[in-house]
């Protein structure tokens, strides 16, 4: 399977990324690249594989819940770029201006 440069852009908008058409055209080796070992994989016989979750077999290791030392409010807003003296100040994510 080949990727026109019109399915590489539209893959791009649905990753909300803005490529122009030289940078489409750019990538679409790499792209193919992409696709090609994807359908090696798709070729590999996996019948007696058993479905996972994870690589691993990692199992949780849990620890108490101990109190211990932290950083004063003062300590911690001290190295931000911006607070008001008992927060942090972030630049708005939801295009909301005002915390109200």
């Amino acid at each position: 399977m080949t990727l026109s440069i019109d399915d590489i852009r539209k893959l791009a908008h649905l990753a909300r990324l803005d490529l122009s058409q030289s940078e489409a055209v750019a990538l679409a080796p790499q792209f193919q690249q992409v696709l090609a070992f994807v359908e090696q994989l798709s070729e590999l016989d996996t019948e007696d594989v058993e479905p996972m979750s994870t690589a691993l077999d990692v199992v949780n290791r849990w620890s108490e819940d101990v109190v211990g030392e932290s950083l004063t409010r003062d300590a911690a807003l001290s190295n931000s770029p911006a607070s008001d003296g008992e927060c942090f100040l972030v630049p708005p994510v939801l295009g909301s201006t005002s915390a109200n």
